[in-house]
């Protein structure tokens, strides 16, 4: 049950003190070069103990075709002969990530390469490309050259292929869009095995990853087809059997083994944490998900709204209300393994259609500025 928050006495308790104390990270799912710059992104780290940022094809197109922040930018690189958008985006984009990478070194060095990390994402219609995804993969980290930096790679075949390979190398990786347990054990044992070559080969095991599985698009697309009493129900259900596994690998004598040899746990993130219903709390799925070692990566609104409520309670990480759950959703028909494959694919086509409406957007806003430049 929620209880008030804690009145802060001397700033010695702030909003959100709750979720950390649980163990959780709190990221924000937005890149906006005003935020960065204006100093409202450093106040929710020292105000909300933000502690790190991902951005995805979406976020890039508001942040890059909204408003005239980014056409000073976009004029030094066009006068470079950069005409190509998604070279466009990339420079463009790398320099705010670096801005915010910057912001977030002071934790990433505190909490010794385990918080404190930005994401940028490779080119999404790449998804089932192993070798081109492994091309950008190395570039993006290579161009970027920070030390806090993650490459968003999408967990399908092709994904899980070049993510190893990436790590196995020494980039650190975010494996995104996953939506079910399968696809999160996919993930784990990527990172796993790409440990275990590195260690093979005597290279050290500090290598950073984060495993990003989705949880309210499972209740967007299942309550159309549940009743009343089981809807909002199965995105949770979902993560908290997630949650099980996550714990399971770290107690398997395969990750104790490399964690004595130096290794950094593949952090499990909450992706898709914001209410898509009008009709539910804005914290429904945020509030829900806080759990230790955990990272949850949320827009503002969601972020403000946590931050204003009241103090809540760790995740539950038994597991037999969400086979229950599972059990009864399956019985209406709904048949979730294969809901999960299919959130999964829409999740692709959707990141691929944002990234070429984005070049499209780039492309035209490049052209206005060579017409007319600022």
């Amino acid at each position: 049950m929620a209880t008030a928050r804690a009145v802060p006495v001397g700033g010695a308790v702030r909003p959100l003190d709750w979720v950390r104390r649980a163990g959780q990270s709190l990221w924000l799912d937005n890149l906006d070069r005003t935020e960065l710059r204006n100093g409202t992104l450093a106040r929710w780290v020292e105000d909300l103990g933000l502690s790190g940022l991902t951005s995805n094809p979406s976020i890039l197109a508001r942040s890059l075709t909204e408003g005239k922040a980014h056409d000073g930018s976009l004029m030094i690189f066009l006068r470079r002969q950069v005409t190509d958008p998604q070279e466009l985006v990339y420079a463009v984009a790398l320099e705010d990530l670096i801005g915010a990478a910057t912001l977030f070194l002071p934790i990433h060095q505190r909490s010794r390469g385990q918080d404190g990390y930005v994401s940028l994402e490779i080119p999404p219609d790449l998804a089932h490309d192993y070798q081109k995804t492994l091309v950008w993969g190395r570039r993006l980290s290579e161009q970027a050259a920070i030390p806090n930096l993650l490459i968003k790679v999408p967990g399908t075949s092709a994904g899980l292929a070049a993510a190893e390979e990436l790590m196995a190398g020494g980039v650190g990786v975010n494996l995104t869009l996953l939506f079910s347990e399968t696809h999160y054990l996919e993930a784990a044992d990527a990172y796993l095995r790409a440990l275990e070559r590195r260690r093979a080969a005597g290279l050290p095991l500090d290598m950073p990853s984060v495993a990003s599985v989705f949880v309210s698009r499972w209740d967007g697309a299942a309550d159309p087809r549940l009743p009343e009493r089981l809807q909002h129900q199965l995105g949770l259900a979902v993560a908290r059997r997630v949650l099980a596994a996550h714990r399971s690998i770290l107690a398997s004598q395969r990750w104790t083994e490399l964690a004595a040899l130096g290794a950094l746990p593949q952090r499990l993130l909450w992706a898709s944490t914001s209410t898509k219903d009008d009709r539910m709390p804005a914290t429904y799925y945020a509030a829900a998900l806080v759990a230790g070692g955990t990272i949850d990566t949320m827009p503002e609104v969601t972020l403000r709204a946590l931050a204003s409520g009241p103090e809540g309670s760790p995740m539950e990480e038994a597991t037999s209300e969400a086979d229950r759950v599972i059990r009864e959703v399956e019985a209406c028909g709904l048949d979730v393994d294969a809901l999960g494959e299919s959130l999964q694919a829409q999740g692709v086509e959707r990141f691929a259609r944002d990234w070429k409406t984005l070049l499209a957007a780039v492309g035209e806003k490049a052209a206005q500025l060579r017409l007319s430049p600022p």
